[in-house]
């Protein structure tokens, strides 16, 4: 008999169990093979739903950088529209159009010389934007030394060793060289010192990040294009700049206008950031954006005619959603300028507060505070009489339902731990209840005596 035809829809058969159980309670549905019958969708539902009800809560998440929460009339618009395909710009040309704005907002937003004049495109998120820009760099980079006779075989990209792994991977996956400026207690960030012994004639371009995963921390880019400006002076190599903004890009612009990092810059020739961070969308969305149509070389764009249209393509990936694309569009004008900087300022201020509170805790040292992007990081004081680290740490939060990774810092600072968390559209009384479990965590840990047992195999410290 198969599983539908067990399926008992009348109420009132004999023995019916009143809605209480059912004949599904103990199927076993396969994990890698198809079932070999159907099942009625209430059922597959309910084993779907159980299922997720397994993994974390997202809005106790404070690891993730991505959003968590939009509002009703957002929820209700991604609804109406979770069925467009943004490559179909023949069939939805009005979405087509509001990506055009959404980026040329962006490249306003970012004070780009001539908005019109700029280019760019939407993406699932900021790696795939990033790999766009970092293909650009190499393409300019190929055409300026054929154009001189000289070699192509040897192109590098110079970075920060906090860089996301999103670059390295882009080296990876196009045979570029990956130099890597190490961090250290004298440069935590990447800012330009010694950046002479990292370019040369091969190096495409310099990624500068705005808002670095590992604490937050915005490197400094005028600083570095400055470092730029000098070696071009001493030595005639005139390197652009591409800003990773996943984060800081949709930050700065409202709560530190007075930071110069963006296309104020000539040496910065793209940017991207990420829609679904603190663009305030939910996930699948990034963006990036040239400072002319002369930066994106005109073979990285691809005209196909597709469902019958004729339409210019310019993305790695071809099939994708478009919802979030239109929930940007909601959003920018849903807040507007002065709507951003209210909800990432009060963010900032309950990140500044946070911090402040665990830095008063007696084992704990700032590395970030959350003055740059709401993120803070912090690291154990040295104590030989403390038998706990902050894997323990992050262990014991996690059975209270709260997320907070523990991990080393990058090449040249490895022998650091800390631990991070992501403030998104920041409550204070969120921020209040994390605290108070915090400190309850931390009294349990300081007031153990011996070797603290693993209470989970796979925990967070059980490596």
């Amino acid at each position: 008999m198969s599983v539908r035809d067990d399926h008992r829809t009348d109420a009132t058969s004999e023995n019916e169990p009143l809605g209480f159980t059912n004949d599904y309670d103990d199927f076993a549905a396969p994990w890698f093979t198809l079932p070999e019958g159907s099942m009625p969708p209430d059922m597959a539902y309910q084993i779907v739903h159980d299922e997720a009800m397994l993994d974390g809560n997202a809005r106790l998440n404070l690891a993730t950088f991505v959003g968590t929460w939009m509002d009703e009339q957002a929820n209700r618009l991604y609804a109406e529209t979770f069925d467009k395909n943004m490559i179909d710009k023949d069939e939805y040309p009005k979405t087509a159009e509001i990506e055009t704005r959404c980026w040329r907002i962006l490249a306003d937003l970012w004070n780009a010389p001539d908005p019109a004049a700029t280019i760019g495109t939407s993406t699932v998120g900021s790696s795939e934007a990033a790999m766009l820009a970092g293909l650009a760099l190499m393409r300019r980079w190929r055409l300026r030394r054929r154009a001189a006779g000289q070699p192509t075989d040897r192109p590098n990209l110079v970075m920060s060793a906090a860089v996301q792994v999103c670059w390295e991977k882009f080296c990876n996956y196009w045979d570029i060289e990956t130099r890597l400026v190490p961090v250290s207690e004298e440069h935590p960030a990447f800012d330009g010192d010694d950046l002479e012994s990292y370019v040369d004639e091969n190096t495409i371009g310099v990624v500068a990040i705005m808002g670095v995963t590992y604490t937050g921390v915005y490197e400094p880019v005028q600083r570095i294009s400055d470092a730029l400006d000098r070696i071009q002076e001493a030595t005639g190599l005139d390197i652009p700049i591409h800003v990773d903004g996943a984060s800081g890009a949709m930050v700065a612009p409202f709560v530190q206008p007075e930071i110069v990092w963006d296309f104020r810059l000539d040496r910065v020739v793209s940017i991207n950031t990420s829609g679904h961070k603190y663009g305030l969308v939910y996930p699948g969305l990034g963006w990036v954006v040239w400072r002319t149509e002369e930066h994106l070389p005109e073979d990285m764009i691809f005209r196909v005619n597709y469902l019958g249209g004729d339409m210019p393509t310019l993305a790695l990936n071809f099939s994708r959603p478009g919802a979030q694309v239109l929930l940007q569009y909601y959003l920018f004008l849903r807040l507007g300028r002065a709507g951003y900087a209210e909800v990432h300022g009060h963010t900032r201020e309950v990140a500044l507060y946070a911090s402040s509170e665990i830095a008063s805790m007696g084992p704990f040292e700032l590395v970030a505070d959350g003055s740059d992007i709401p993120v803070i990081a912090w690291r154990l004081k040295e104590d030989p009489d403390r038998n706990w680290n902050l894997y323990h740490l992050s262990d014991r939060l996690r059975g209270r339902g709260w997320q907070v990774p523990a991990y080393p810092l990058p090449e040249g600072l490895e022998h650091i731990t800390v631990q991070r968390i992501v403030l998104r559209r920041g409550r204070r009384a969120l921020a209040r209840d994390f605290l108070e479990d915090f400190r309850q965590c931390v009294a349990y840990l300081e007031g153990l005596d011996g070797p603290i047992p693993v209470e989970r195999e796979g925990s967070a410290f059980h490596h």
